[in-house]
């Protein structure tokens, strides 16, 4: 089966660590942050996957030439942002029969084999994953029957029109015919396809349980990373406490407190506290420093006597002794 994965955006959120690797191939512990996506999908049953993406696109494929992962990647360029229907009808030319389409940021529990078995008893054009939430107004809204066909779907409602706590969380199943609801160019999915297929009764949706995180902000991506972390979604390394070590070279002074972080490759920490951070390769935190719900990029070093609060600190950065950061990007603009 093909999976196409909508990644059109440019990380502008996760920004400065997407300036030089775009967020597909952001690390996530030991795999990419498109790996994760896609692990919502059997493994026996994905062969190709399609990136449909504008930004960086030459070193998303470069990546994937260069690192073994079990399936093919194409990339599908978008030359201008297209929405979210729009990129999926921009590939229509390399997809055929049913085929899994993935929003390019969702770490969840979801095991795509229910939709498949869903898809396959009750027909239809298309399955969406669903997830409940108490507050739906700011996502797109789904009414389903008894027997799991969507009845209504309602993208950001008001707080009057709201008729469902189930949303939909970004992961679906297609068959090809949907192409023909997809007119060429800029296209929603959510506002212009979803409601008249959901009319015409060629929808179903499924709800699932567990975890379902949006890591495309500096917080949910550390809520991915607990996640990742407290359900072993990796290759290599190990968790310690709270903690995913890459290998033995990473480093923890014994003074040190460290929980609910990721720390990749020759990461070394002196006496210092760090609670819900990501630190890539070559990391360096200086002794007295506190850290929390921050991102550290590959070979950068945090000074002593240093306070970082949800900081996205860019790669190849030093951070200067005594520096009190909060809610920012470093380096400031």
């Amino acid at each position: 089966m093909q999976v196409v994965v909508l990644a059109g955006g440019f990380g502008t959120r996760l920004r400065p660590w997407t300036y030089g690797i775009p967020k597909p191939i952001l690390p996530m512990l030991d795999k990419t942050l498109l790996e994760h996506v896609v692990e919502v999908m059997p493994n026996d049953k994905v062969d190709e996957v399609i990136v449909a993406g504008g930004y960086k696109v030459d070193m998303i494929e470069q990546y994937f030439k260069e690192n073994e992962v079990p399936f093919d990647v194409r990339i599908v360029t978008e030359d201008e942002p297209l929405g979210t229907g729009g990129a999926l009808g921009n590939c229509r030319d390399v997809i055929s029969g049913t085929f899994a389409c993935l929003n390019g940021d969702i770490i969840s529990s979801l095991n795509m084999q229910t939709g498949m078995d869903l898809q396959q008893k009750n027909g239809g054009i298309g399955t969406l994953a669903l997830w409940e939430v108490e507050d739906p107004t700011r996502f797109g809204i789904v009414g389903i029957d008894d027997n799991n066909r969507i009845t209504k779907f309602k993208e950001k409602p008001k707080p009057e029109e709201v008729f469902s706590n189930l949303i939909n969380a970004g992961s679906y199943l297609f068959k090809d015919d949907i192409f023909s609801y997809i007119p060429e160019g800029k296209c929603s999915l959510e506002r212009e396809v979803f409601p008249v297929l959901a009319e015409e009764n060629e929808l179903n949706g499924y709800a699932f349980e567990g975890y379902f995180i949006d890591a495309g902000t500096p917080e949910s991506w550390s809520s991915g990373v607990q996640a990742c972390i407290a359900n072993r979604r990796w290759k290599s390394g190990s968790r310690k406490g709270t903690n995913w070590h890459a290998d033995s070279s990473v480093n923890i002074g014994k003074t040190c407190s460290v929980e609910h972080t990721m720390l990749a490759q020759k990461t070394q920490i002196e006496d210092s506290i760090l609670s819900r951070c990501s630190l890539l390769d070559g990391v360096q935190i200086k002794e007295k420093s506190i850290l929390n719900n921050t991102m550290v990029g590959r070979n950068s070093t945090i000074g002593k006597n240093c306070r970082l609060t949800n900081v996205v600190v860019d790669h190849d950065s030093v951070i200067p002794d005594g520096t009190v950061l909060d809610d920012v990007q470093w380096p400031l603009q």
